[in-house]
């Protein structure tokens, strides 16, 4: 990966944050049919549909969190960190709104949507971790 460099010829480092979001998403596009697949298997078609919603709805969050994460790394320490802190609990309040109102504005099914939602957004949390942990990410600056 190339590095650019700035007037002030320091380094400008990759948006890290961003790309551990993408890898997440395309992790994502894996996972999901699995578990769309499942809950066809468990729950028939409105399980397949719920489990498709909560699928999609987890893979949002993973991209605003890295969007957001990468946008404050560029501003500051500070609001990196607070973004970290507060993002964190802000995207679990958004996951869960969005949740309720998909849940109460439309006839989906609700069993099919929660468990696939929450189990898909620890699966892809724990699948990178252990990508990191195994040093998968070699690239990443701060990995090496």
């Amino acid at each position: 990966m190339r590095i650019a460099m700035l007037p002030t010829d320091q380094p400008q480092l990759p948006d890290i944050e961003a790309i551990l979001a993408f890898r997440t998403v395309k992790r994502g596009l894996l996972i999901g049919p699995i578990a769309v697949a499942i809950a066809w298997m468990v729950r028939g078609t409105d399980g397949a549909i719920g489990a498709a919603v909560g699928v999609v709805l987890i893979v949002l969050n993973l991209l605003a969190s890295g969007a957001a994460l990468s946008l404050a790394a560029r501003i500051s320490l500070a609001a990196y960190h607070a973004a970290a802190l507060f993002g964190f609990l802000l995207r679990l309040i958004a996951i869960t709104v969005s949740m309720l109102l998909v849940a109460r504005l439309f006839e989906i099914d609700r069993i099919a949507f929660g468990i696939t939602a929450v189990v898909t957004y620890l699966v892809l949390l724990t699948l990178e971790a252990i990508a990191i942990a195994r040093g998968d990410e070699k690239e990443l600056e701060w990995t090496s």
